[in-house]
């Protein structure tokens, strides 16, 4: 038997080829939409891909079960609680999937959705009763649980999902022997939990001892504790949850058909009929010049995250960047379902002396500048974009607090007059919001280059 993990860290998510080499049958548990790697290396081990597995609806990223049917013929499986739209084996709990050297058994354990399973993987050759290990999906982390208040879960009340979670955790996951091997769907950095540890495999046994919701509590003060202190989730989680369901297009025709060069007056003419220009250049880069109007979220950072808390899921979008990051853009796009892209055009610094009127720029400032123009005659006011969990541990005096997922709707209560300058953590997400707000007619801004770890190691130095 072979069990491989794949980690995609800018969605913070874990996938899984399961090998019966006896029969040299394959099976993927919740592919990334972009397939290629585990059409590789299930060729590699001379194994044909035959099933592919979801553990439920996933709402922070399109699975690419449709592209592996499409590439392989590989029957869908899901638990029984669900009714896709698309063909697909709907397993009973207790269900197993039996093979020469290998065995899947599925355990419904509903609560982060009420569609979640995990899948049991037997080797059949050490035991065919005891699992090696639990594809866990979002029903359990590594040093958490899965959310029960996600608004994919329609009809149902994070309460009610809470206590399905409780009883999915502690009546089936710690009835298994604690040396099973623990594989979740998801990492440190998803939105799915809010304590998710950075090591990627773990064991029931380590998870009793050391996971702070599986310690000894009530059904209801489990549900406080999971429920309480969660991240907000982006808008895009309900439409991947929706287009998780759906017979939809595969990225791999999609992309065939979107991912198109265009000039810059036809970017330009798609942008005013309402056409966002995703600049997907560093930060640097783009205070330098950028297009008026576009909207600056670099591929170097949380790039499907952020596009998915800023972007309207089914907007159109003209991606912007060096000709080199379009098709990575567009994949990572793709992920999370913001398929409505009209087309890629190469910025040309050449367009600030030829076309200055389509031009605009920021400052970017290094800290021991910053301050100083913090404390000028311009008066800025100072605007900070981070959470309410990172500004608990200090912000810039006199600071604006308004977190870079509320901006949007939280942009009228800035003066468009008054100079801004902008502070996050390291640079990344303060570039954004510069563009954002540069975008909606504010005019003298200036970002915190490296932001507020690049300030704190500036004024610790000066300390030294």
């Amino acid at each position: 038997m072979i069990l491989k993990q794949y980690y995609l860290g800018c969605l913070a998510h874990a996938s899984y080829l399961l090998i019966d080499e006896g029969s040299r049958t394959a099976l993927v548990v919740d592919p990334q939409r972009d397939v290629e790697q585990y059409l590789r290396d299930a060729a590699q081990h001379g194994a044909t891909i035959r099933h592919v597995l979801l553990t439920h609806y996933h709402a922070d990223f399109v699975a690419g079960h449709l592209e592996l049917q499409a590439r392989t013929g590989a029957r869908i499986g899901l638990g029984n609680a669900v009714r896709p739209e698309y063909a697909a084996e709907l397993y009973a709990d207790g269900e197993r999937l039996e093979f020469q050297d290998l065995a899947v058994g599925v355990l419904h354990t509903p609560g982060h959705t009420p569609e979640s399973v995990t899948y049991l993987v037997y080797d059949k050759r050490k035991s065919a009763q005891e699992p090696h290990a639990a594809l866990t999906g979002d029903t359990l982390f590594i040093g958490d649980v899965g959310r029960p208040d996600l608004l994919a879960s329609i009809g149902f009340t994070s309460e009610q999902l809470g206590a399905m979670l409780y009883r999915s955790l502690h009546q089936k996951l710690l009835k298994l022997p604690d040396s099973t091997l623990v594989y979740p769907a998801h990492g440190a950095g998803s939105m799915c939990g809010k304590n998710l540890s950075n090591e990627k495999v773990s064991t029931i046994g380590q998870q009793r001892a050391n996971n702070y919701a599986l310690q000894p509590m009530s059904e209801a003060e489990f549900v406080a504790l999971v429920s309480a202190g969660q991240p907000e989730a982006p808008q895009y989680f309900v439409h991947d949850a929706i287009l998780n369901r759906q017979n939809r297009e595969t990225l791999e025709d999609s992309l065939a058909k979107k991912l198109k060069p265009l000039g810059l007056e036809d970017a330009l003419r798609l942008a005013n009929a309402g056409a966002t220009l995703l600049d997907v250049r560093d930060a640097d880069e783009f205070a330098a010049g950028h297009l008026s109007g576009s909207l600056n979220i670099g591929l170097s950072g949380s790039f499907a995250t952020w596009a998915g808390t800023i972007l309207a899921p089914k907007g159109p979008i003209v991606i912007v960047g060096r000709a080199d990051q379009h098709a990575e853009a567009a994949m990572r796009l793709g992920r999370i379902g913001l398929d409505n892209l009209q087309g890629v055009l190469a910025f040309d610094p050449a367009w600030a002396k030829q076309r200055p009127e389509l031009v605009q720029r920021f400052d970017r400032l290094e800290p021991r500048s910053f301050e100083g123009w913090i404390a000028s005659g311009e008066r800025p006011l100072v605007l900070d974009i981070r959470t309410p969990a990172e500004t608990a541990g200090g912000s810039l005096p006199g600071a604006t607090l308004i977190p870079l997922n509320q901006l949007q709707n939280r942009a009228s209560e800035l003066d468009p007059k008054r100079p801004l300058a902008i502070v996050c953590r390291s640079g990344y997400r303060s570039s954004l919001a510069a563009s954002l707000l540069q975008a909606r007619g504010f005019q003298r801004l200036v970002d915190l280059k490296g932001g507020m770890t690049a300030w704190d190691a500036a004024h610790s130095q000066a300390k030294g």
